[in-house]
């Protein structure tokens, strides 16, 4: 309850977040048929990078901040333009507007009017500033609640048959490693046609390798990993990475991360960067 993202918005963690959240639901859309999204943590949904809190670290100069001083039709970014459109279009210093957007402001432009976002936040002021952001988005419904509860009380959702359930928690508890296992556990269980995708901080190796071990140990098939971090993982009082755990990815997603991890690792970071796609467990 005490974690708040505007404070790291924009950073190099949510750089790789949203870019491959952004290729997640776009693979959802080549479909005709119906989709809907549960954001387990989903926040406030936007931020303001001149805004107090954004300016107090200034991490986001160091991520989305690098990569849009890049020429905007530079090669390069090609794999990251559809997320890199979004954030162009709200971003907008030229004319006084620091607007970043969040997981599910970004969901909700990919949105059709047959699709669903279901947001979750527990924090009081948070959902409440989430609510004015959708009021007037039909399909987008947001929920006062704990996100890890939403999993087992609104999946499968009612109408839709294929989706996405995104579990993005603060990490502010020592067992949080191992709620996010049991909750991509059961948000599977629940929701076996959909994709479940699981953010994770990376501090130092040992939470993580036991994170996976648990994943494997719950019997989960089709997962994929992908992994991003600035430098070794050595220091536990740093944000060193990140990671993206990903059930029943797309075809060939694992592909399409590795080149969107390239410009990421070109740009962001100073000089140890390294990307890691690998399958936990295949099919």
């Amino acid at each position: 309850m005490n974690y708040r993202h505007a404070y790291h918005a924009g950073n190099f963690a949510d750089c790789m977040k949203h870019a491959l959240l952004t290729a997640l639901v776009g693979a959802l859309t080549r479909k005709a048929t119906p989709f809907a999204v549960l954001d387990t943590h989903a926040g406030i949904g936007g931020y303001d990078l001149a805004g107090v809190q954004a300016e107090a670290t200034g991490e986001w100069r160091d991520g989305i901040g690098r990569l849009l001083a890049i020429p905007e039709d530079a090669s390069e970014l090609a794999p990251l333009r559809p997320w890199l459109d979004m954030v162009r279009a709200s971003l907008r210093p030229e004319e006084g507007t620091f607007h970043y957007p969040g997981s599910p402001e970004l969901v909700a432009r990919l949105l059709r009017p047959q699709d669903e976002l279901i947001c979750c936040e527990l924090h009081p002021e948070d959902q409440a500033v989430l609510r004015r952001l959708f009021r007037n988005k039909a399909n987008v419904s947001v929920h006062h609640r704990d996100g890890y509860e939403a999993i087992g009380a609104l999946l499968p959702p009612r109408q839709a048959k294929r989706g996405l359930t995104l579990i993005d928690p603060p990490f502010e508890r020592t067992d949080e490693f191992a709620r996010l296992a049991q909750a991509v556990t059961q948000a599977r269980a629940r929701f076996s046609t959909g994709m479940v995708a699981a953010w994770y901080p990376i501090k130092h190796g040992a939470p993580v390798r036991a994170f996976l071990d648990a994943i494997r140990d719950a019997g989960l098939r089709d997962v994929l990993n992908v992994e991003f971090t600035l430098r070794p993982p050595l220091d536990p009082s740093r944000l060193n990475g990140c990671g993206l755990l990903v059930v029943q990815p797309p075809y060939r997603f694992d592909e399409e991360a590795r080149m969107m991890l390239e410009p990421l690792c070109r740009h962001l970071g100073d000089g140890e960067t390294q990307a890691k796609v690998e399958w936990v467990a295949p099919e």
